[in-house]
């Protein structure tokens, strides 16, 4: 079976999957039967005026010839890649490519959708620490940066009051993520799945904390809906266009904050996907990462992002770890379950991803 068939299987199979989990949601947000963790009662609130900002974000001049030699070493040294092309060097204080970014994924308000929201922190934070350790022993040319990837606004089975198959976050729990991640000096993410909403409204929604210099963005495009998808049943699509709106967004922020460049992860695990990526727009106060996100066997993973992201990388590249579906046996597409990749097999990756999400 071709690489490229089977990638399209897992996308089918990651649809339901995203269907499993968003079926045990009720009354327009994920679900609440889990016990609220402690930390997240105990949260102070976050106002515009607070920032919690980890070492990360020191705004030290680009290095450009560090920057060159990362990018040469993130591509095995073959200089004809096109993810050279790109000359305008990041702003002061860019994270990527000098730290490899590994993040724990999910939601406070379910277990199911990811290591963030399955373990309260007591367990969860160590997990997180002892794994950026695994990828610096398995590079130690480059520095790991720990992260927190909350969905803050997640898509939903039902359609809500306004229609929109989505569920905004409560921003105490965005502060509970915030006050996490101060703990072990990780940058937080905030994940927008927009359902039949669109990225131009949910994004700036966020701006209190987007204006913080220790807090990035993502979009995932498998819940981006249109006309006549269904949420779980059908993978969604963003253009170049609502990508391009986001990180013009982002760039504002930038600016009119004087802040460190801001780290833009995008979803992807099909072509379509992201339509017209060609057509992306790099800035200097956004560092875009293509985010394969598939989950599945690891040569259907390799697969997958060979296909659409290695070789559609834009800027730089992600790779998603599932600790419990990828070990999954997908009988469908004649995968036997094999174990989790490990830093050292994602690194061989053409090329290497130098942001890791864990869910």
């Amino acid at each position: 079976m071709g690489y490229k068939h089977s990638a399209l299987k897992m996308a089918c199979v990651a649809g339901v999957c995203g269907l499993i989990v968003l079926t045990a949601c009720s009354n327009g947000r994920p679900d609440s039967g889990k016990k609220k963790d402690s930390v997240a009662a105990a949260a102070k609130p976050v106002t515009k005026d607070t920032v919690i900002a980890p070492p990360a974000v020191a705004k030290e001049p680009v290095d450009t010839a560090a920057y060159n030699k990362k990018l040469l070493f993130l591509v095995h040294n073959d200089p004809a890649s096109r993810f050279l092309i790109y000359r305008d060097y990041p702003l002061p204080g860019a994270i990527l490519p000098f730290k490899r970014i590994v993040a724990y994924y999910g939601n406070l308000y379910s277990r199911n959708m990811g290591i963030l929201g399955e373990f309260p922190p007591s367990i969860m934070l160590p997990k997180l620490v002892a794994t950026c350790k695994e990828w610096a022993a398995a590079d130690p040319a480059t520095p790991v940066q720990p992260a927190l990837h909350y969905i803050a606004v997640t898509a939903q089975g039902s359609a809500g009051k306004d229609g929109k198959y989505r569920a905004r976050m409560p921003f105490k729990q965005i502060d509970s993520v915030l006050h996490m991640a101060a703990k072990i000096n990780a940058i937080v993410f905030l994940d927008v799945q927009v359902g039949f909403s669109t990225v131009q409204t949910e994004v700036p929604l966020l701006e209190k904390y987007l204006m913080m210099p220790n807090v990035h963005l993502g979009i995932d495009a498998e819940f981006a809906m249109k006309p006549g998808m269904r949420v779980g049943k059908n993978v969604g699509t963003f253009d170049a266009s609502d990508v391009n709106f986001c990180s013009a967004y982002l760039a504002k922020l930038v600016k009119t904050y004087n802040l460190p460049p801001k780290v833009f992860v995008v979803h992807r695990w099909t072509d379509k996907m992201i339509t017209n990526y060609q057509q992306i727009t790099l800035r200097p106060e956004v560092q875009v990462v293509m985010d394969m996100d598939g989950w599945g066997p690891q040569q259907l993973k390799m697969d997958t992002y060979r296909s659409y992201v290695g070789s559609k990388p834009v800027q730089f590249t992600g790779f998603k770890l599932f600790y419990k579906n990828d070990v999954k046996t997908l009988k469908k597409v004649k995968f036997a379950a094999t174990t989790m990749m490990s830093p050292q097999q994602v690194m061989a990756l053409k090329p290497s991803p130098i942001y890791i999400q864990y869910q």
